[in-house]
C-alpha cells in the first residue's frame, strides 16, 4: 500500500497495492495492520456502498457532528467520481481548504477523510458505486451538510457537468453558516 499525503493534515490518499497476471487482479482494499504501519489506527464500524445511475450525480457536502462525527474510507467500484474533502475544524491553518482526487473503479485508489471535515463527491461517468467504511455509526440528529458550491470554498468541481442535487443538498447552508463543533486539535 502507497501512502500519499495531501496538503490537509489528515487527508491521506491510498494507493493499494495490486496483483494480476492473465486471470485477473487481487488486492486488499484494507488491512489493520497495515493501516496501523502507516499512522492510521482507525477502528471502522460500518460499511456503506452508494449506486448513481446518472453522471452528473453530487452528494454532498456532508459530515456529522461531534460526538457522532464520522472518519470515512471512500472508494469508487464502479465509474469514476471526483471526490472532495473540506478542512471544517475551527482554528485549522486550512479552515476552509479542500482538497480533491479522482477516484475510479480503475485507479483503485481510496481517500481517507478524518473526522473534522466535510466530504462530497460528482459521478464523472454513469452507473457509478462508491463504497466507504466509517468509525462511527450514522446518527440523522447529527446529520449536517454545507452547499457544494460555497464560493468562500471555491472547490473547482470538473468542468461540463451539470450537479444532480438531492434536494437536502440543495438547500445545504454556506459554511459560515453550517453548524459545527469541530475544533483543531481537540
Amino acid at each position: 500500500m502507497n501512502v500519499i499525503k495531501s496538503q490537509l493534515e489528515g487527508v491521506i490518499v491510498l494507493e493499494p497495492t495490486v496483483l494480476g497476471d492473465h486471470r485477473g487482479w487481487f488486492m486488499e482494499t484494507y488491512s489493520e495492520s497495515k493501516s496501523s504501519e502507516a499512522g492510521i489506527s482507525l477502528r471502522f464500524v460500518q460499511d456503506n456502498h452508494s449506486f448513481s445511475a446518472t453522471k452528473g450525480t453530487l452528494r454532498g457536502l456532508h459530515y456529522q457532528l461531534n460526538p457522532k462525527a464520522q472518519s470515512k474510507l471512500v472508494r469508487c467500484t464502479r465509474g469514476a467520481i471526483y471526490d472532495v474533502a473540506v478542512d471544517i475544524r475551527k482554528g485549522s491553518p486550512h479552515f476552509g481548504k479542500w482538497f480533491g482526487i479522482e477516484l475510479s473503479a480503475e485507479n483503485k485508489k481510496q481517500l481517507l477523510i478524518p473526522k473534522g471535515f466535510a466530504h462530497g463527491f460528482v459521478t464523472l461517468s454513469d452507473d457509478v458505486e462508491v463504497q466507504y467504511k466509517v468509525d462511527e455509526l450514522y446518527d440523522p440528529a447529527c446529520d449536517r451538510g454545507i452547499i457544494w458550491n460555497d464560493p468562500d470554498i471555491g472547490i473547482q468541481w470538473p468542468t461540463g457537468i451539470v450537479p444532480i442535487l438531492s434536494e437536502k443538498d440543495e438547500k445545504a447552508p454556506l459554511l459560515k453558516d453550517a453548524e459545527n463543533n469541530f475544533i483543531y486539535g481537540e
